[in-house]
Order: C-alpha cells, then sequence, then structure tokens
C-alpha cells in the first residue's frame, strides 16, 4: 500500500520511477537512520545526569522527593499532601512498575484505580523515563497507565525509577517500544511532561496551572525493582 501511495505521488508529480540502488539506499537509511548530534551538557556519569534531572526539574517549579523504594514512595505522597493542605484522595494508575506500593499502610490516603475524572484532586502516573537535560518525565499511555491522570487532576504525581533517567530526548525515544526499546508498537500516546502546566499568554505573566495541573510532585525512586 505505501508503494502504490508513493508511486501515485512521484506519477502527479511527472518523476521516473527511483534507481534500484538509490531505492536500496533510502531503505537502509530508514531502517538504520543516523544518530543525531547530542547536547554534550547531559553527557554525564548516570549519578550526575539524576542531579541534574532534580535540578532542572526544580527549575521549573515541579518539587522532587526522592526515596530509597516503593515503601517510601505513599510516605512521601502523604507528607506532600499534608504539607500543602491538599486532600488525601488519589486516584492511581495500575501499572505493575507501582504495583508495590503500599498505600494501604497511610491512612490519610483514600485510593482508587483506573482513569482520572474531572472531580479527581489527585492523579498518580509511572513514567516511563526521564530526561536530564531539561528535567522532563516521559510517561507512555496504556490501559493501565492512563492520560487522563496526567491532564485532569489539579495535582499530578509521577512515580519514575532513578535508573529510568537517561541524558536526552534523543535516547528516550530510542528506548520506547517499536523504537528499539522491545515490543512491535509504540504507545498511542508519549506524553512529555516538564514542570505544572502554565502559560504566559496574559501580559507576560507565568499562571501555573492554565491547561493542567498547577502542581507536579515528582517521586524518584532509587530502588525500584
Amino acid at each position: 500500500a505505501a508503494s502504490d501511495i508513493l508511486d501515485a505521488v512521484r506519477a502527479a508529480l511527472k518523476r521516473p520511477p527511483l534507481p534500484k540502488e538509490q531505492e536500496r539506499e533510502l531503505e537502509g537509511r530508514m531502517e538504520t537512520p543516523p544518530r543525531n548530534p547530542l547536547p554534550g551538557r547531559a553527557n554525564l556519569a548516570h549519578r550526575q545526569q539524576v542531579d541534574l534531572f532534580i535540578a532542572e526539574a526544580e527549575r521549573v517549579n515541579a518539587t522532587v522527593a526522592r526515596v530509597e523504594d516503593l515503601a517510601g514512595a505513599a510516605a512521601a505522597v502523604a507528607s506532600y499532601l499534608a504539607d500543602n493542605g491538599l486532600p488525601g484522595v488519589l486516584r492511581v494508575t495500575t501499572s505493575p512498575a507501582l504495583g508495590k506500593i503500599p498505600w494501604s499502610e497511610r491512612a490519610a490516603l483514600k485510593v482508587a484505580e483506573g482513569k482520572a475524572e474531572p472531580s479527581d484532586p489527585v492523579g498518580v502516573s509511572s513514567a516511563f523515563a526521564g530526561v536530564a537535560e531539561t528535567g522532563t518525565l516521559v510517561v507512555a499511555s496504556g490501559p493501565d497507565n492512563p492520560t487522563s491522570l496526567c491532564f485532569l487532576p489539579d495535582t499530578h504525581i509521577v512515580v519514575v525509577a532513578a535508573s529510568a533517567i537517561v541524558g536526552t530526548y534523543e535516547e528516550t525515544w530510542r528506548l520506547l517500544p517499536g523504537q528499539g526499546g522491545g515490543g512491535d508498537f509504540m504507545p498511542r500516546n508519549v506524553i512529555w511532561i516538564t514542570g505544572p502546566s502554565r502559560t504566559a499568554d496574559i501580559e507576560q505573566t507565568i499562571l501555573l496551572g492554565a491547561h493542567g495541573p498547577r502542581r507536579l510532585l515528582i517521586v524518584l525512586v532509587d530502588k525500584a525493582g
């Protein structure tokens, strides 16, 4: 089907068919695309990449809580909500990556699973990766990690493993399913989150929460396994 479409476009442009040698060359470039230059600022040892990720995330108004393991994630979430006077009512992902978080040990938290509703005050997602160069979270959608958790609640909490921090955007794309990271297909949505939602459309004044969550808590887990 792709060949038929391209042949039709070529005919409409009155261009002759490509020589076989050139066609094979183009197919080879598509199968093994050349690597782009990568920014040097994120070309660091992994520990330094994690430090850079934290610094960049905090620079864009995210809060970062670093915990040793998933057992500490529930405590960090409960503390953050209590410290900011926020309700302890959570809508959480069912991602297997977060299945070991002991929410039930925190009596102050009321937890429900599944996709977010407009009335949910707090949503908890699992991040596929974090990008050190900009402090960006990468959330891959799926049945167990609904995109609504990223947009509807006023407070968004994202749990990411320290081992999932990479240097650059380009590295992240290569790790995604269907792009070299295993699996046949890309996720339907790949959401890149750099700090809380914001706009400066009104008199060039930064306003948080313009198009989504006004608060972002990143729970960085050193031992997520």
